[in-house]
Protein backbone atom coordinates (compact mmCIF):
# COMPACT_ATOMS: atom_id res chain seq x y z
CA UNK A 1 0.00 0.00 0.00
CA UNK A 2 1.23 3.34 -1.09
CA UNK A 3 1.65 6.24 1.61
CA UNK A 4 2.53 9.61 1.58
CA UNK A 5 2.67 12.25 4.64
CA UNK A 6 0.18 14.31 3.74
CA UNK A 7 -2.65 11.40 3.70
CA UNK A 8 -4.33 11.99 7.17
CA UNK A 9 -6.82 9.34 6.46
CA UNK A 10 -6.43 5.88 4.04
CA UNK A 11 -7.81 2.78 4.07
CA UNK A 12 -6.25 1.51 7.45
CA UNK A 13 -9.21 1.34 9.86
CA UNK A 14 -12.40 1.21 7.79
CA UNK A 15 -12.68 5.26 7.81
CA UNK A 16 -15.61 6.99 6.68
CA UNK A 17 -13.70 8.45 3.72
CA UNK A 18 -9.98 9.58 2.75
CA UNK A 19 -8.92 12.96 3.78
CA UNK A 20 -5.87 14.56 2.39
CA UNK A 21 -3.92 17.59 3.10
CA UNK A 22 -3.65 20.38 1.20
CA UNK A 23 -2.07 23.25 3.32
CA UNK A 24 -1.24 23.71 6.49
CA UNK A 25 -4.93 25.14 7.59
CA UNK A 26 -6.51 22.75 4.57
CA UNK A 27 -7.12 19.48 3.56
CA UNK A 28 -9.85 17.68 1.02
CA UNK A 29 -12.28 14.97 1.91
CA UNK A 30 -12.98 12.88 -0.93
CA UNK A 31 -16.01 9.64 -0.65
CA UNK A 32 -17.90 7.47 -3.90
CA UNK A 33 -21.48 5.86 -2.84
CA UNK A 34 -23.76 4.16 -5.64
CA UNK A 35 -26.09 1.32 -5.42
CA UNK A 36 -29.60 0.43 -6.48
CA UNK A 37 -32.99 1.67 -6.33
CA UNK A 38 -34.70 0.90 -2.54
CA UNK A 39 -37.70 2.93 -3.13
CA UNK A 40 -39.85 3.11 -6.40
CA UNK A 41 -40.70 7.10 -6.98
CA UNK A 42 -37.00 7.95 -9.17
CA UNK A 43 -37.01 11.65 -7.96
CA UNK A 44 -37.01 10.34 -4.14
CA UNK A 45 -34.23 7.36 -5.03
CA UNK A 46 -31.88 10.11 -6.29
CA UNK A 47 -32.70 12.91 -3.14
CA UNK A 48 -32.01 9.18 -1.46
CA UNK A 49 -28.27 8.48 -3.37
CA UNK A 50 -27.27 11.72 -2.72
CA UNK A 51 -28.03 12.34 1.16
CA UNK A 52 -26.14 9.18 1.86
CA UNK A 53 -23.40 9.86 -0.19
CA UNK A 54 -22.75 13.36 0.96
CA UNK A 55 -23.36 11.95 4.50
CA UNK A 56 -19.58 10.63 4.64
CA UNK A 57 -17.97 14.07 4.11
CA UNK A 58 -20.16 15.07 7.37
CA UNK A 59 -19.24 12.41 9.34
CA UNK A 60 -15.71 13.46 9.25
CA UNK A 61 -16.40 16.59 9.96
CA UNK A 62 -16.03 18.47 6.41
CA UNK A 63 -17.78 20.66 3.88
CA UNK A 64 -19.09 19.02 1.17
CA UNK A 65 -18.44 20.89 -2.12
CA UNK A 66 -18.12 19.44 -5.11
CA UNK A 67 -19.92 15.81 -7.00
CA UNK A 68 -19.48 14.00 -9.87
CA UNK A 69 -22.49 11.95 -10.71
CA UNK A 70 -22.06 8.16 -11.40
CA UNK A 71 -25.25 6.68 -13.37
CA UNK A 72 -25.28 2.84 -14.42
CA UNK A 73 -28.90 2.85 -16.34
CA UNK A 74 -30.06 -0.27 -18.85
CA UNK A 75 -31.38 2.36 -21.67
CA UNK A 76 -32.59 -0.21 -23.94
CA UNK A 77 -35.33 -1.43 -21.44
CA UNK A 78 -36.71 1.28 -19.19
CA UNK A 79 -37.93 5.05 -20.34
CA UNK A 80 -35.43 7.90 -20.20
CA UNK A 81 -37.47 9.54 -18.17
CA UNK A 82 -36.99 7.49 -15.33
CA UNK A 83 -33.46 8.51 -15.01
CA UNK A 84 -34.03 12.64 -15.56
CA UNK A 85 -36.42 12.22 -12.44
CA UNK A 86 -33.62 10.11 -10.39
CA UNK A 87 -31.02 13.07 -11.64
CA UNK A 88 -33.62 15.84 -10.69
CA UNK A 89 -34.21 14.71 -7.57
CA UNK A 90 -30.32 14.48 -6.65
CA UNK A 91 -29.48 17.78 -8.00
CA UNK A 92 -32.37 19.20 -6.47
CA UNK A 93 -30.55 17.83 -2.79
CA UNK A 94 -27.19 18.83 -3.91
CA UNK A 95 -28.84 22.88 -4.32
CA UNK A 96 -29.70 21.89 -0.52
CA UNK A 97 -26.34 21.03 0.67
CA UNK A 98 -24.92 23.57 -1.82
CA UNK A 99 -23.08 21.54 -2.85
CA UNK A 100 -21.89 21.83 -7.13
CA UNK A 101 -22.13 19.18 -9.30
CA UNK A 102 -18.96 19.37 -11.84
CA UNK A 103 -19.53 16.36 -14.03
CA UNK A 104 -20.04 12.87 -13.82
CA UNK A 105 -20.00 9.25 -15.62
CA UNK A 106 -22.24 6.95 -17.25
CA UNK A 107 -22.86 3.68 -18.40
CA UNK A 108 -25.19 1.57 -19.70
CA UNK A 109 -25.79 -1.33 -17.39
CA UNK A 110 -28.68 -3.89 -17.29
CA UNK A 111 -29.26 -2.39 -13.49
CA UNK A 112 -30.82 1.06 -12.27
CA UNK A 113 -27.73 2.20 -10.69
CA UNK A 114 -27.13 6.01 -8.92
CA UNK A 115 -24.67 7.83 -6.90
CA UNK A 116 -21.96 10.73 -6.50
CA UNK A 117 -18.42 10.79 -5.92
CA UNK A 118 -17.65 13.69 -3.58
CA UNK A 119 -15.12 16.01 -2.79
CA UNK A 120 -15.19 18.10 0.45
CA UNK A 121 -12.72 20.19 2.58
CA UNK A 122 -11.82 20.56 6.32
CA UNK A 123 -8.74 21.99 8.42
CA UNK A 124 -6.43 19.20 9.06
CA UNK A 125 -6.72 19.86 12.74
CA UNK A 126 -10.54 19.13 12.85
CA UNK A 127 -10.81 15.82 11.05
CA UNK A 128 -13.34 13.71 13.42
CA UNK A 129 -12.36 9.53 12.56
CA UNK A 130 -14.58 6.61 13.53
CA UNK A 131 -12.81 6.13 16.60
CA UNK A 132 -10.86 8.11 19.81
CA UNK A 133 -13.67 7.80 22.51
CA UNK A 134 -12.67 8.52 25.99
CA UNK A 135 -14.28 6.94 28.86
CA UNK A 136 -17.54 9.18 29.87
CA UNK A 137 -18.20 10.36 26.29
CA UNK A 138 -22.08 10.01 25.75
CA UNK A 139 -22.87 8.39 22.22
CA UNK A 140 -25.75 10.49 20.42
CA UNK A 141 -27.39 8.90 17.62
CA UNK A 142 -29.14 11.46 15.38
CA UNK A 143 -31.75 9.61 13.12
CA UNK A 144 -34.04 6.43 13.86
CA UNK A 145 -33.46 3.18 12.54
CA UNK A 146 -35.44 1.02 10.43
CA UNK A 147 -34.86 1.83 6.61
CA UNK A 148 -33.58 -1.61 5.88
CA UNK A 149 -36.74 -3.18 7.39
CA UNK A 150 -39.30 -0.84 5.36
CA UNK A 151 -37.35 -0.96 2.35
CA UNK A 152 -37.41 -4.79 2.66
CA UNK A 153 -41.35 -4.15 3.25
CA UNK A 154 -41.19 -2.05 0.36
CA UNK A 155 -40.54 -4.81 -1.84
CA UNK A 156 -42.81 -7.54 -0.33
CA UNK A 157 -45.37 -5.12 -0.92
CA UNK A 158 -46.07 -5.30 3.42
CA UNK A 159 -45.45 -1.41 4.05
CA UNK A 160 -48.11 0.54 4.64
CA UNK A 161 -47.41 4.11 3.14
CA UNK A 162 -47.35 6.31 6.57
CA UNK A 163 -44.08 4.29 7.35
CA UNK A 164 -42.98 4.51 3.83
CA UNK A 165 -43.29 8.05 4.12
CA UNK A 166 -41.29 8.37 7.52
CA UNK A 167 -38.98 6.63 6.13
CA UNK A 168 -38.49 8.45 2.84
CA UNK A 169 -38.36 11.93 5.06
CA UNK A 170 -35.56 10.34 6.93
CA UNK A 171 -33.26 8.84 4.15
CA UNK A 172 -33.47 12.07 2.41
CA UNK A 173 -33.01 14.25 5.78
CA UNK A 174 -29.08 15.20 5.24
CA UNK A 175 -26.87 15.57 7.93
CA UNK A 176 -25.78 18.84 7.14
CA UNK A 177 -27.65 20.27 9.93
CA UNK A 178 -26.43 17.80 13.02
CA UNK A 179 -22.67 18.08 11.77
CA UNK A 180 -22.66 21.89 11.89
CA UNK A 181 -24.65 21.65 15.31
CA UNK A 182 -20.61 20.24 16.04
CA UNK A 183 -18.68 23.52 15.57
CA UNK A 184 -17.22 25.42 18.24
CA UNK A 185 -17.68 22.13 20.77
CA UNK A 186 -14.43 20.97 22.48
CA UNK A 187 -15.44 17.23 23.34
CA UNK A 188 -16.22 15.76 20.30
CA UNK A 189 -13.92 12.74 20.05
CA UNK A 190 -15.08 10.64 16.98
CA UNK A 191 -17.58 10.45 14.46
CA UNK A 192 -19.50 7.81 11.95
CA UNK A 193 -22.38 7.35 9.75
CA UNK A 194 -24.97 4.87 10.46
CA UNK A 195 -25.04 2.77 6.84
CA UNK A 196 -24.98 -0.58 5.59
CA UNK A 197 -23.60 -2.34 8.52
CA UNK A 198 -26.10 -1.13 10.96
CA UNK A 199 -26.22 0.59 13.90
CA UNK A 200 -24.25 -1.89 16.82
CA UNK A 201 -22.01 -3.12 13.03
CA UNK A 202 -20.56 0.73 13.23
CA UNK A 203 -20.67 1.21 17.00
CA UNK A 204 -18.13 -2.32 17.18
CA UNK A 205 -15.76 -0.35 14.57
CA UNK A 206 -16.00 2.64 17.01
CA UNK A 207 -14.12 0.71 19.46
CA UNK A 208 -12.72 -2.50 17.75
CA UNK A 209 -9.09 -3.61 19.51
CA UNK A 210 -8.79 -0.11 21.19
CA UNK A 211 -8.40 0.56 24.97
CA UNK A 212 -12.04 1.25 25.94
CA UNK A 213 -15.41 -0.35 25.59
CA UNK A 214 -19.24 0.93 25.24
CA UNK A 215 -22.45 0.43 26.86
CA UNK A 216 -25.44 1.42 24.61
CA UNK A 217 -28.82 1.04 26.52
CA UNK A 218 -30.86 -0.47 23.81
CA UNK A 219 -34.09 0.89 24.98
CA UNK A 220 -32.78 4.73 24.15
CA UNK A 221 -32.22 3.81 21.03
CA UNK A 222 -34.74 5.17 18.53
CA UNK A 223 -36.47 3.54 15.40
CA UNK A 224 -39.52 3.59 13.44
CA UNK A 225 -43.00 2.29 14.96
CA UNK A 226 -44.07 -0.91 13.66
CA UNK A 227 -41.11 -2.13 12.98
CA UNK A 228 -41.62 -5.38 15.50
CA UNK A 229 -44.58 -6.12 13.63
CA UNK A 230 -42.90 -6.52 10.63
CA UNK A 231 -39.86 -8.75 11.91
CA UNK A 232 -42.51 -10.83 13.83
CA UNK A 233 -43.74 -11.44 9.79
CA UNK A 234 -39.71 -12.50 8.83
CA UNK A 235 -39.35 -9.12 6.89
CA UNK A 236 -36.24 -9.01 7.44
CA UNK A 237 -33.15 -7.69 4.93
CA UNK A 238 -30.44 -9.91 4.08
CA UNK A 239 -27.93 -8.18 5.01
CA UNK A 240 -29.11 -8.18 9.04
CA UNK A 241 -27.69 -11.78 9.36
CA UNK A 242 -24.38 -10.77 7.61
CA UNK A 243 -24.30 -8.13 9.97
CA UNK A 244 -25.00 -9.92 12.79
CA UNK A 245 -22.63 -12.81 11.82
CA UNK A 246 -19.99 -10.50 11.60
CA UNK A 247 -19.95 -7.93 14.88
CA UNK A 248 -22.16 -9.92 17.48
CA UNK A 249 -19.44 -11.94 19.22
CA UNK A 250 -17.92 -8.32 19.56
CA UNK A 251 -21.42 -7.38 21.37
CA UNK A 252 -22.14 -8.87 25.19
CA UNK A 253 -26.14 -9.00 25.15
CA UNK A 254 -28.31 -8.54 27.72
CA UNK A 255 -30.42 -11.87 28.61
CA UNK A 256 -33.75 -9.51 28.30
CA UNK A 257 -32.97 -7.97 25.03
CA UNK A 258 -35.41 -9.75 22.45
CA UNK A 259 -34.36 -10.86 19.19
CA UNK A 260 -36.65 -8.61 17.34
CA UNK A 261 -34.60 -5.69 19.02
CA UNK A 262 -31.51 -7.24 17.59
CA UNK A 263 -32.53 -7.36 14.18
CA UNK A 264 -33.41 -3.49 14.57
CA UNK A 265 -29.85 -2.59 16.28
CA UNK A 266 -28.22 -4.33 13.14
CA UNK A 267 -30.54 -3.59 10.32
CA UNK A 268 -28.61 -2.03 7.27
CA UNK A 269 -29.35 1.31 7.13
CA UNK A 270 -29.52 3.67 3.96
CA UNK A 271 -28.47 7.51 4.43
CA UNK A 272 -28.35 7.35 8.17
CA UNK A 273 -27.77 9.25 10.89
CA UNK A 274 -24.73 10.47 12.98
CA UNK A 275 -23.40 8.75 15.59
CA UNK A 276 -21.41 11.02 18.03
CA UNK A 277 -18.98 10.78 20.35
CA UNK A 278 -18.13 13.36 23.03
CA UNK A 279 -18.02 14.49 26.21
CA UNK A 280 -21.09 14.26 28.92
CA UNK A 281 -21.36 18.15 29.09
CA UNK A 282 -21.82 19.30 25.74
CA UNK A 283 -23.36 15.80 25.10
CA UNK A 284 -26.68 17.20 27.21
CA UNK A 285 -25.86 21.03 25.24
CA UNK A 286 -25.65 19.43 21.92
CA UNK A 287 -28.65 17.26 22.43
CA UNK A 288 -30.36 20.11 23.40
CA UNK A 289 -29.39 22.38 20.28
CA UNK A 290 -30.74 19.18 18.12
CA UNK A 291 -33.81 19.19 19.74
CA UNK A 292 -34.49 22.92 19.25
CA UNK A 293 -33.12 23.02 15.76
CA UNK A 294 -36.13 20.31 14.73
CA UNK A 295 -33.94 17.08 15.10
CA UNK A 296 -35.90 15.77 17.50
CA UNK A 297 -35.32 11.73 17.15
CA UNK A 298 -31.34 12.54 18.39
CA UNK A 299 -30.88 10.76 21.61
CA UNK A 300 -28.02 9.91 24.04
CA UNK A 301 -28.27 6.05 23.65
CA UNK A 302 -24.88 4.86 25.27
CA UNK A 303 -21.11 5.66 26.59
CA UNK A 304 -17.59 5.18 26.43
CA UNK A 305 -16.44 2.90 29.23
CA UNK A 306 -13.05 1.34 30.63
CA UNK A 307 -14.61 -2.27 30.45
CA UNK A 308 -14.71 -4.24 28.58
CA UNK A 309 -12.36 -3.12 26.22
CA UNK A 310 -12.68 -3.30 22.69
CA UNK A 311 -16.52 -4.72 22.60
CA UNK A 312 -20.13 -3.38 23.92
CA UNK A 313 -22.11 -4.25 26.52
CA UNK A 314 -25.61 -4.09 25.26
CA UNK A 315 -28.40 -3.37 28.08
CA UNK A 316 -31.66 -3.46 27.40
Amino acid sequence: MSSDPKLIVGMEHAEDAGVYQLRDDLAIIQTVDFFTPIVDDPYTFGQIAVTNALSDVYAMGGKPLTAMNIVCFPIKTMPVHILRDILRGGMDKMHEACVLLVGGHSVEDNELKYGLSVTGVIHPDKVLLNRGGQVGDRLILTKPLGTGIVSTAVKAGVADEALQARSARCMTTLNKQAAELLEGLSTVHACTDITGFGFLGHACEMIEEANVGMRVYASRVPYFPGLKKLLDDMIIPGGTARNRRHREPQVNIDPGCPDWMMDILFDPQTAGGLLIVLGAAEAEELLRKMHGAGIEEAAIVGEITAEPKGKIDLVF
